[in-house]
This record gives C-alpha cells, structure tokens and sequence, in this order.
C-alpha cells in the first residue's frame, strides 16, 4: 500500500545502491517495487549521512508537538470524576463520566478520549466482541402515561431478612413513576403503589408486568387484585409472554442501577429507611442523572415535561387492548369478568367455564361502590370478602362464582345466574363471619347449616 512502511529488504537495497548505476535504473527500480522515487532517495540519504543500519528502520511518524494532547492533569480528574460516581453508586463508564464533567462546568474528553484514558490506566476490560451500542433498538411508547411498567424485585436488610421493592416506572420518558418497599410481593402492596403513583402522574392507558400472581396472572387463568383495580379505573393491563423477561426489560434495568446505587448506601435496618432511601434514589434518578436510552442522554424528568401526558382510554377500551385470559377460559367467563351491574347479574346462557384458578380473597381496599368481581370459594367453602368470611354451603366447596356489590347489599350468584345469597353491605362493624343464616336472602334448595 502506498503509505506502509517500506520492506527492510528493500531499503537494503536502497542503501547499497552503487554510485555508478546506469541511467533509468532508479525508475525501474521504484516501479518494481512501488515505491517513488522521492522515498527511493530519501532512504539513500539516510544511508549516506547516517549510515546504512539507520536506513533500515522507518523514522517515527509521531509529531514532534501534539498541542491537543490530552493533559495528565485532566486525565487524573477523569480519573477521579469515575471514581467519585463509583463510590455514589452511579454508572461510572465514559459516557457518564463526560457527561457529570460537562454538567459541572468542567473541561471534558471525548467519550473516546476517555475510554483510552480508562484503559491505560487499566480501569476498564477492552471487550471487542461486545454487541455495540448502535446495534441497539429500543421501543418506546410515544407519549408519558401511555404506558407504565411494574415490577417487584428481591433485597436484603440488615440482619439478612428479605423483602422486596416495588418498582412503577413510565415506558416513555423512563420516569420513576413510584416506589414502594414491603414484605412480600402480594396484591395489596401491588394496588397501593399503583395508586400512589396515579396521585402523583395521573391515570395511565396500559399497565406492564409479568405474570406473577401479585401482578397480572391472567395467561393462567387466574385475576389479581392489581387487575381488578387497574380494569375498574379504565386502565388496560398487559403482560409479557411467559419466558420472554425482555419485555420488561426497562424494568429489569431500573433494577440493576438500584441495586448498584444501593451497594453504596448503608445497610437499612428496616422497611422504613429503605423506603427513605429508595425515595432519595427515585428524586436523583429523575432529576439529576442523564439517562443513556433518551435523546440527548437527558433526565427522565426532562421528556415528561417536554411532551404531552397521554389521556386516560375511553371507556370499555381497556378492553381490547388487555391481555386476554387463558384459552381454557370460556367467552362467558370473560364477559362475567367485565360485567359490572347495580342489583343482578344477567344471566349467562352458556354452559359453565372450565375451572379456572381465582383468588377466594377480595380486600376493601380495592373495591368501588359498586362493581363485580369473578372469584372462587376455597376448600373451605367460604369467601373472604372485606376482611369477613362468607360460608356459602357445603356444595360450593371450590366452586367459580360472582360477586356484585353497591351500597346497599352484596349478592353471590352462581355462573348459572342463580342467586347463592345476599347480605347487607357494607358488612356491620366488628363481624368477621358470616353464615348463610345472617343472609337477607339465599337460593331456597341451599342447605341452612352454617
């Protein structure tokens, strides 16, 4: 090639070239080899004044002066900037590392620039087999609120006790929407983020989360309380498909900068200075560190503000876009399970659904004023409906009913339409059972022992 090295051999050549070569000879030389001729005599040159084993070797190429050399100095505060965010617990690659210098005022390297500086110094791993990062292709809803995406994940506390950590972020904007620590992932603390993250951005369109139980089980043919709660506010749920984690995978992220940002806290002592720290974590996050996957690599904080939230679906539109139950769930279950009446439940003329797995449980904190709600009695034959246990009779042991209350009475009906029993409601203060004897009205071939 033109501007490679020339062949030691050659410049041997060059160097004991005779004084007395005929005419021609240097040209035919230099086009043999493909070389110029003006290399051709500066090789000869070097031999002449410097001595054939000077010519044998190229000169360095380096410039005498480099005035856009990158100073040791500011190379010790890249240095010292990655480790001041490793000891915070923040990404401390170049790109975050430009772009804390840069925020502070201070004079930045390239990101190049400071991925050779990391390596010189032997912080980073050259990885050449690595995907890069413009191979990347990231979906995003197009405005806030179009789409939310839960998820819960394991830690420690002082001492090794677990818990988890709920995690309600914004698809569009990354934007941590809300934060909650509790004890185990079950449905009501699901319910209670879900909420508090509604008071402070507003109803979204679309729910995201896996199939756990406390979230949305529904390819399994099972409800969840989140659900119910998220389907009567007009809210779509939607879930990934079994074994494909990568559909949270914005949520699975958010995870691991918690953790790492965690790693450098000290070991909370209990749920409550957890929470304090996961709340500082959340303000950081959205306010104060740029994030990658956005434009500009902005704070989350900064697309929320910039683009219009996203308003709440119509109604009945959740469903269409919610996952849909298990096939083995019948049309008429699925109708059942989106019915919500005032007095009665209509009729089903289809043939009972297939048994399918539904909690026997049904909190207060999730219920409307009014509303319905698919549930399945336990082995006990019972429900447990506001914190009170309904006995509905001993053929009911496992048994799929529907549940519709207003503010005046609570009914049970079976999947044939037919009425199981009725109480007052709300239930009065203090009970906690009720047998089929204290019910206002029940199915009159219903045996009577409660």
């Amino acid at each position: 090639m033109k501007n490679d090295p020339v062949d030691p051999t050659i410049r041997l050549a060059i160097a004991r070239w005779p004084d007395d070569a005929h005419r021609g000879s240097v040209t035919a030389f230099c086009t043999e080899h493909d070389i110029s001729r003006k290399t051709f005599y500066q090789i000869l040159k070097r031999a002449r004044t410097e001595g054939q084993a000077a010519a044998l070797e190229p000169r360095s190429r380096r410039p005498n002066t480099s005035p856009n050399a990158t100073s040791e100095a500011l190379k010790d505060q890249a240095v010292a900037m990655r480790q001041s965010l490793a000891d915070s617990g923040w990404d401390h690659g170049p790109i975050s590392v430009h772009d804390k210098m840069v925020h502070l005022g201070m004079q930045a390297p390239s990101v190049a620039v400071l991925a050779r500086i990391f390596r010189e110094r032997g912080l980073i791993v050259p990885a050449p087999n690595k995907r890069p990062r413009s191979s990347f292709r990231s979906f995003r809803y197009p405005m806030p609120n179009a789409c939310w995406q839960l998820d819960a994940t394991e830690y420690v506390l002082e001492g090794g006790r677990k818990c988890v950590i709920f995690q309600l972020i914004d698809d569009h904007s990354r934007l941590a929407v809300a934060s909650l620590v509790a004890t185990t992932e079950n449905g009501v603390d699901a319910v209670k983020v879900f909420r508090a993250g509604i008071a402070a951005r507003g109803v979204p369109q679309r729910l995201l989360s896996d199939n756990g139980e406390a979230l949305n089980p529904i390819r399994r043919g099972m409800t969840s309380e989140l659900v119910a709660y998220a389907n009567a506010i007009g809210v779509a749920t939607i879930t990934g498909k079994p074994y494909k984690p990568t559909t949270q995978g914005k949520n699975e992220r958010f995870h691991s900068t918690l953790f790492k940002w965690l790693k450098k806290q000290p070991f909370a002592k209990d749920l409550t200075e957890l929470q304090a720290q996961v709340d500082v974590f959340d303000q950081a996050y959205n306010t104060q560190r740029g994030h990658q996957a956005l434009e500009g690599r902005c704070t989350p904080q900064e697309p929320w503000d910039a683009t219009e939230v996203a308003q709440p679906l119509t109604d009945g539109e959740w469903v269409k876009l919610s996952t849909t139950p298990s096939p083995t769930i019948t049309e008429a279950t699925l109708a059942t399970m989106t019915q919500v009446t005032d007095q009665a439940v209509t009729t089903v003329p289809q043939a009972a659904p297939e048994p399918v797995k539904l909690s026997a449980t049904l909190r207060a904190e999730v219920m409307e004023p009014a509303g319905s709600q698919l549930m399945r009695a336990n082995k006990n034959r019972c429900l447990k409906i506001a914190g009170v246990q309904l006995y509905l009779g001993k053929l009911l042991r496992s048994t799929m009913v529907q549940v519709t209350w207003d503010q005046e009475e609570l009914m049970v009906v079976s999947m044939d339409g037919e009425l199981i029993t009725k109480y007052d409601f709300p239930f009065p203060a203090g009970v906690t059972y009720l047998s089929l004897k204290h019910a206002t009205a029940k199915f009159q071939n219903m045996a009577e022992k409660g």
